[in-house]
């Protein structure tokens, strides 16, 4: 990303984003098929937001501009560190990633508390003129899920109805947020796939909701990013290891619940990120809102199919290429040409 990463706290103020782009076999064989003039991967937007510390709910360290920045992204690796460096500083002087994980979820689900009895005080304000049936249900809701994270428990592994849902969507709160777990291992550690601290973070994951967890050595990361493809690739397979970012940027990009569909051609080859179980008119609308407007059909074909079949010719002789109209929820790796029409609207 070309960001700072100094060896002291707070390195990192103003929030870092970079742009990654989605490694896909898939595209890269359509890119073969179609040699179009233009390319246009999938990406994962990552933003690097600096570090929190016990107590930053109630304003520690950088913690409610902490707080106030991971308010607005879709999901979070948690990087959590479980290598021994007496050159590396830790905040707290010591190394202990399950104690670490601790104090982030504490204070996460702090601010949490903290906007939920917002809610509730601004509602209870309203009872004497009387609540609606619809703030009747959010106060209910808001009380449930308060009663929840109270008692220790991040809102994303609740069980929740419809209408507590739409509370939960509505507000967007730090703990209902997915997760994926990075832990930064030494890079020997990490070739030879064993860590003291594995055993304990699995366990802790699992008694807290239990979410993915992906081992990567930070160290290891940096060498091979500074490496040409060609000694990459020998000094990983002398070493017997991989780079873990490939499995890392899927892994973030499924966890907020994406998927993508091609447009190819000779003039490009695109991705269009949509979000799980749209469907076609919306997809659509992620070319252009007159498309989703003016939605007449969608013209599908499976990118499996494609591959089997070797060219479109192929796939419409045997019958796989189809018509799917406003329902149609989309499939991941769909290739897609959408008809619409727009009528301009008459002058008055």
């Amino acid at each position: 990303m070309g960001i700072p990463a100094e060896n002291f706290p707070f390195c990192t103020i103003d929030p870092n984003s970079a742009r990654v782009n989605i490694p896909d076999e898939r595209f890269t064989w359509l890119v073969d098929l179609y040699k179009p003039k233009a390319t246009f991967p999938a990406f994962l937007e990552i933003v690097d937001i600096a570090g929190l510390v016990k107590g930053a709910a109630q304003g520690e360290g950088l913690g409610n501009a902490f707080l106030s920045h991971i308010m607005a992204v879709d999901g979070i690796f948690h990087v959590c560190r479980a290598f021994d460096d007496a050159d590396v500083v830790h905040v707290e002087d010591r190394v202990d990633p399950v104690e670490d994980l601790e104090i982030v979820h504490s204070e996460l689900r702090a601010k949490d508390i903290e906007r939920i009895q917002g809610v509730i005080e601004s509602l209870k304000k309203l009872i004497p003129r009387g609540l609606t049936k619809e703030q009747k249900e959010e106060m209910a809701a808001a009380e449930k899920v308060l009663a929840w994270v109270q008692e220790g428990k991040d809102i994303r592994s609740g069980d929740w109805t419809a209408i507590e849902v739409e509370f939960l969507n509505n507000h967007q709160f730090i703990s209902a947020k997915p997760v994926i777990y990075l832990v930064n291992l030494s890079e020997k550690d990490y070739i030879r796939k064993k860590n003291k601290w594995l055993p304990k973070l699995f366990e802790w994951i699992q008694a807290h909701g239990g979410a993915q967890l992906i081992p990567f050595s930070g160290a290891l990361e940096a060498k091979l990013f500074d490496m040409p493809d060609d000694e990459k690739e020998a000094y990983c397979k002398e070493h017997g290891c991989t780079s873990a970012l490939p499995k890392i940027i899927v892994a973030g990009f499924k966890a907020v619940h994406l998927i993508y569909f091609f447009t190819c051609g000779p003039g490009e080859v695109r991705c269009w990120q949509i979000r799980k179980n749209s469907k076609a008119p919306q997809a659509a609308g992620a070319i252009h809102s007159d498309f989703e407007r003016g939605f007449i059909c969608a013209e599908v074909m499976h990118y499996d199919e494609l591959k089997e079949l070797g060219n479109e010719n192929a796939v419409k002789a045997a019958g796989k290429y189809r018509q799917e109209g406003k329902t149609y929820v989309m499939q991941d790796g769909d290739i897609c040409h959408f008809k619409f029409n727009v009528t301009a609207e008459k002058k008055k």
